[in-house]
């Protein structure tokens, strides 16, 4: 009589937890991802409009004038 592999609940428990946080970890890092870029947009347009009201540049605002030179120009 040939015997038949078995396969612990343990065995089969383990590899489901690891696919199931796999796919919670991508869905979390999607979201995170997401939001980042939204943030990034949402800075720059703040820094644009800051601009268009102050007449100062971006590098200005943030404190890196020194890295124009001079003249306040980049060229």
């Amino acid at each position: 009589m040939a015997s038949t592999p078995t396969v612990s609940a343990n065995a089969s428990d383990s590899w489901f937890e690891a696919a199931a946080t796999a796919q919670i970890h991508a869905e979390q890092l999607q979201r995170v991802e997401l939001f980042n870029g939204r943030a990034a947009m949402l800075g720059f347009v703040i820094g644009v409009l800051t601009e268009a009201l102050t007449g100062q540049g971006i590098l200005h605002q943030i404190g890196l004038a020194t890295l124009l030179g001079p003249g306040g120009g980049l060229g």
